[in-house]
């Protein structure tokens, strides 16, 4: 903690009435970004200063943990790795700004501990699709959320993982961090209204068959239909279904950074249901980050 009494003298100014101090107080203590959010919450916890004290807390914690999930953000972006499971946590942050990520960390490896035990190297890809969506979708009960397709709460990765419920495109970003996470070629395919995985072809395999995807994908995984696999063809028919012109994009991986943009447009989408004007443009900034 960066000059502990100086924080603990900012904080019992919170609650002055003249707004040019609190103005300079909420400066300072912005300056010192998240080490001070928890003596913040324990101020706010442990001592009656009234209501407009609790109201500037509540505030500016939220104001430095933003500060603080705009700047992971933007370190991810500009990264060179831009690992997709560290990114959809980062999202998830701000919301959930307490979240232990390593709890992410360890259910994802449990799953992909689950699935290695059952397959082995002479598998075809479609017997380790078998494989996985047993484990996935039957031993660990995920399944599309079809009932309340607009929660916000189908976005967020640890919520996903708590209900076991999610939109097409967070069940696609589990189902691939397994699959990259046992060496399965399975990477995410960004359709407009929807989002599909693509399985693709790094042995080769389609120049033994005629009607070969031009993509180098074998075929494509519906997440949100308990991994149904389908072909280029259904991917046709279903951009003709929503009246899209194909485009090149439709049939081939997209960025991590694609996927997490598109993230953070699901959820704008379901808090303007929501009617929360706040969330709406600060995650509308949190998506101009990545441009």
């Amino acid at each position: 903690m960066k000059d502990f009494k100086s924080l603990q003298a900012l904080i019992t100014l919170m609650d002055d009435p003249d707004e040019l101090v609190y103005a300079h107080v909420k400066d300072r203590l912005l300056e010192f970004g998240p080490d001070a959010v928890q003596l913040l919450e324990s101020s706010w916890e442990e001592k009656d200063y009234g209501i407009l004290f609790q109201s500037r807390i509540e505030t500016l914690i939220h104001e430095i943990q933003f500060a603080e999930c705009k700047r992971q953000l933007n370190s991810w972006y500009h990264g060179s790795t831009k690992n997709l499971l560290r990114g959809a946590t980062i999202i998830a942050k701000y919301q959930y700004p307490g979240l232990d990520q390593k709890q992410i960390y360890d259910f994802i490896e449990r799953i992909c501990r689950d699935c290695w035990l059952e397959l082995n190297p002479n598998m075809t890809a479609f017997e380790s699709i078998r494989i996985i969506n047993k484990v996935f979708f039957g031993q660990y009960g995920f399944s599309g959320n079809s009932r309340n397709y607009n929660s916000p709460l189908n976005s967020f990765i640890n919520t996903v993982i708590e209900t076991r419920k999610g939109n097409p495109l967070s069940l696609s970003i589990l189902y691939s961090l397994v699959a990259q996470e046992l060496k399965l070629p399975i990477y995410g395919v960004n359709l407009p209204n929807h989002f599909v995985l693509a399985y693709m072809d790094n042995n080769g395999v389609n120049q033994f068959i005629s009607n070969g995807n031009e993509y180098g994908v074998l075929f494509y995984i519906n997440a949100f239909s308990r991994g149904s696999v389908l072909q280029k063809d259904d991917i046709i028919q279903f951009l003709s279904s929503i009246q899209v012109a194909p485009q090149d994009i439709h049939f081939q991986p997209c960025s991590n950074s694609d996927i997490i943009r598109r993230m953070l447009t699901n959820l704008i989408a379901s808090f303007q249901q929501n009617g929360n004007s706040e969330k709406v443009n600060e995650l509308i900034e949190l998506r101009s980050l990545l441009v």
